[in-house]
């Protein structure tokens, strides 16, 4: 098989030759201090880098280097995404699977735990208890089984979801993640009217996937792999990658995930809405330890700046299988997108205690969604819950070029401050409030156009007054 990033086959757009030889020269040149700073200065043109030249700043091993890459990547991330970090939260569905994925307890052959699938009216209650904390934003979980999670009842959650208005809440997007599927099946859920689909490819190297998924559909490694292309034909022009690092060597993983959002911006014109960063963690049956690929913590946020630099438009989402502390720190190194309040469990909202026996994995930041939002106040961040973009038609290259542009910051950053208003008021506990108060007051003035801070005063006061759901 010959690299090709237009090709339509697998083996092509993410061939193993390729990423061996680009593993190799990254090692090669991991202290050519020269080519290193050539690189740099080509990712600061916010152009992006190929995914060799950004595997040589993940294998510089020269800590002025590595701080230099830091500082451009949290600088990159200000440019494209500003101090915004998007809020959202994991709706699990069912735990019905038929595959045998060795890392994941859903696998089929795990029989002592409880399987679930919710009801329409256990949708609606899960979706209340979400409102009730103040989400707007989710991302739907199901396993994959034809017979007890097909389309027609993926649909008809995401029908139900947005139907429900309690209160002041909404959903105002359901983002899907859910198994490899057809044109068809994607253009249904265009036309259902979804966010993102997101799909994790788990491990690029073909011969460790098909070991790491010895049963089950999720078997086919180039159906797989090819989903996000079938995705694009069916009208889903938002789509959202990622790995699971810990399953394979996170240098192959790297030269893998960036080989794919190429692929996606040579063939389709638009490369991935988001990149996803998730490791291999603790669930009922499954020991991470048992995985010998398991990176650092400081590995771990070299990749998340790395990746910044590499896709400096794409979304970066990190999700609360990781610590409050780990949070903390690769969050300034190009995330621009945080679950706050998750349960992993199928039905864990609406149960008082957080249900622990359907987890698909362990949750290392329990905190609520009060208290994240609270935290990336105080550490200098605006918590949005816009879903502005989705729902003005600004999606795929639309979305792309105004990111690209710099003119996300009068249309993202208003947004934001006025779905943080509306937190404040309906959600908020007082000193969240008082905190978020002062930094709308402040935010405001950063806001470029002076019309446009005119009009978000002028709509802070109508959302004090009960209206909701302004956007640029």
């Amino acid at each position: 098989m010959k690299y090709d990033m237009k090709s339509m086959k697998a083996e092509e757009f993410i061939n193993d030759e390729e990423i061996l030889a680009t593993v190799a020269y990254a090692q090669e040149h991991k202290d050519d201090i020269e080519l290193i700073d050539n690189i740099i200065e080509k990712a600061k043109l916010r152009k992006g880098l190929s995914h060799r030249e950004a595997s040589v700043l993940l294998a510089c091993d020269n800590e002025e280097k590595i701080k230099e890459i830091y500082d451009l990547a949290e600088q990159i991330k200000k440019d494209f995404y500003g101090n915004r970090i998007v809020l959202f939260a994991p709706l699990y569905l069912s735990n019905y699977c038929v595959n045998g994925c060795l890392y994941c307890p859903y696998h089929m052959k795990n029989k002592h735990i409880p399987r679930k699938k919710l009801s329409q009216e256990e949708v609606a209650k899960e979706v209340i208890a979400l409102q009730d904390m103040g989400h707007k934003r989710l991302a739907i979980e199901a396993g994959e089984d034809p017979v007890n999670n097909p389309i027609e009842y993926i649909l008809e959650c995401i029908n139900t979801i947005y139907s429900i208005k309690h209160k002041n809440g909404a959903i105002r997007r359901v983002n899907v993640n859910i198994a490899a599927t057809t044109v068809e099946n994607y253009r249904k859920l265009r036309d259902a009217g979804i966010g993102t689909y997101i799909l994790f490819q788990e491990t690029y190297h073909k011969k460790n996937y098909e070991i790491l998924h010895p049963t089950g559909p999720k078997h086919d490694y180039d159906y797989h792999t090819e989903a996000m292309d079938r995705a694009m034909e069916g009208g889903i022009d938002d789509v959202g990658i990622g790995v699971l690092f810990g399953l394979d060597n996170y240098q192959y993983e790297f030269a893998g995930l960036l080989m794919h959002a190429e692929h996606l911006e040579a063939v389709h014109g638009v490369g991935p809405h988001t990149i996803s960063v998730p490791r291999v963690k603790k669930a009922d049956d499954i020991d991470p330890n048992e995985f010998d690929n398991s990176l650092s913590d400081e590995m771990f946020c070299k990749i998340a700046a790395c990746i910044r630099i590499a896709v400096p438009y794409t979304g970066m989402i990190i999700s609360t299988r990781e610590t409050p502390q780990v949070r903390e720190k690769i969050i300034r190194l190009g995330v621009s997108q945080i679950s706050g309040g998750s349960r992993t469990s199928v039905g864990g909202y609406a149960e008082e205690e957080r249900p622990h026996d359907t987890e698909q994995f362990d949750v290392s930041d329990n905190r609520t969604l009060d208290e994240v939002v609270n935290w990336l106040m105080r550490a200098g961040y605006i918590p949005s819950f816009c879903t502005a973009c989705y729902r003005e038609g600004r999606t795929g290259d639309r979305f792309m070029s105004l990111c690209k542009s710099g003119q996300i910051q009068n249309c993202c950053h208003p947004n934001a401050l006025m779905t943080l208003k509306e937190f404040l008021i309906d959600y908020a506990t007082e000193d969240t409030r008082k905190l978020g108060e002062e930094m709308i007051e402040k935010e405001i003035g950063n806001i470029p156009k002076e019309k446009v801070r005119e009009i978000v005063r002028e709509r802070l006061v109508k959302i004090e007054q009960g209206d909701r759901d302004f956007r640029f």
